[in-house]
């Protein structure tokens, strides 16, 4: 299955998207699963950006949890595990309108891909944008890469046209 990344250069500066050198703030999460190693219980609120410092890392937004997300949050998990010497974290946010419904999804991933070393974790998309992320309403996701609590690349794609080697070439940069 050839996968291809969706990132036209002009839709993405109308869409005003976080972008290189941009600071990443501040937002809450609620943690749902994954991550059982990474000391935050299920249902607590953090920051997570905090969390994971000046490390580098992969934020994943997504809004849509199905089966198409699950190749992607595998191939992260994988990547997370692949580079613990370099302390690559990631993450993984669904967003929309109900918490429940979104916890639920949370739930699903988790079963369907079995991550075990990226947190699974849900907020409104209201709070997500209060935090300057603006993410674009077009995309299913979003992924933005960090290191210094700067922003390196954000991408943003649907679900059924991603291209792993453009996401790969970005960690490996990020993780020089």
């Amino acid at each position: 299955m050839v996968l291809t990344l969706v990132l036209a250069p002009s839709s993405l500066q109308a869409m005003k998207v976080i972008k290189r050198g941009d600071s990443i703030g501040v937002f809450y999460v609620t943690k749902i699963t994954g991550a059982e190693s990474d000391g935050v219980k299920p249902g607590q609120r953090l920051c997570y950006r905090c969390r994971f410092g000046t490390r580098p890392m992969v934020m994943l937004f997504a809004r849509q949890a199905d089966e198409r997300l699950d190749v992607v949050v595998r191939h992260l998990d994988r990547l997370v595990a692949e580079n613990q010497e370099s302390k690559l974290k990631g993450l993984v946010t669904l967003i929309g309108e109900s918490q429940e419904t979104l916890e639920r999804e949370a739930l699903g991933l988790l079963n369907r891909s079995g991550v075990k070393e990226i947190p699974l974790a849900v907020a409104t998309e209201q709070g997500v944008r209060a935090n300057q992320y603006q993410l674009p309403k077009e995309a299913d996701v979003t992924i933005v890469i960090a290191r210094d609590s700067r922003v390196l690349r954000t991408l943003v794609f649907d679900l059924d046209k991603l291209d792993f080697s453009v996401l790969d070439k970005e960690l490996e940069r990020l993780l020089k």
